[in-house]
């Protein structure tokens, strides 16, 4: 172990090398709501802009449910095979989290009623802004779905991402608000097969340094 590496560390980066996309499914694995629900709150520790948490988790669990978004993915069969489905949904008016973000810390008194007022003028400015709105959505949702697949990697399941759906389909046939973009599909599963073998290009390839 490299010195000053804390266990925790060591099994995080243990989870990160562990996962994989996988696209092939036991279709006969359950997963419990009360799993599913640990899997979101560690999801929900993700952080966001101002943390107005402006992700929603719609969860398809159960065949007939998964069976209605097969078509909307195209047809894949990990939507059915899977455990579950997690729809992960961008908030177009997370401004309106403000109150129930910032109003309790001002009862607790870490944060100022003044403060609070600042924070949120900024906020309202910002989502009058239609494209921040959308791209603070789809930036903000990705931390939240990288931390649900880590999450549930940790307690043993398999996941893939799947940008592939069809999301005004998607919004008709679950009866989506406007307030929500979907960004994304995860499956849940346990694996009926290995992931794909898969290359990472070289860290030096994705990184340049800027040293003095």
């Amino acid at each position: 172990m490299t010195v000053g590496m804390t266990p925790i560390m060591k099994d995080l980066f243990a989870v990160i090398e562990e996962r994989k996309s996988v696209r092939q499914y036991d279709a006969n694995a359950t997963i419990s709501k009360d799993e599913l629900r640990a899997i979101l709150a560690a999801a929900a520790k993700a952080p966001s802009a101002w943390n107005l948490q402006p992700w929603h988790f719609l969860v398809i669990h159960g065949k007939e449910a998964q069976r209605r978004l097969q078509p909307i993915a195209y047809g894949q069969q990990q939507i059915v095979d899977a455990s579950a489905v997690i729809v992960v949904l961008g908030d177009l008016e997370a401004n309106q989290n403000t109150d129930a973000v910032y109003d309790p810390l001002v009862r607790e008194g870490t944060m100022t009623e003044e403060v609070k007022q600042q924070l949120a003028k900024q906020i309202e400015t910002a989502y009058a802004n239609e494209q921040y709105a959308r791209d603070a959505a789809f930036q903000n949702t990705a931390f939240a779905a990288m931390q649900l697949m880590l999450a549930a990697t940790a307690k043993g399941w398999a996941t893939c991402p799947i940008g592939g759906f069809n999301p005004e389909r998607l919004k008709e046939e679950f009866h989506i608000s406007n307030r929500y973009v979907p960004t994304l599909l995860i499956t849940i599963g346990k694996a009926a097969a290995p992931a794909h073998h898969s290359i990472r290009l070289p860290i030096e390839t994705l990184s340049t340094w800027v040293e003095q």
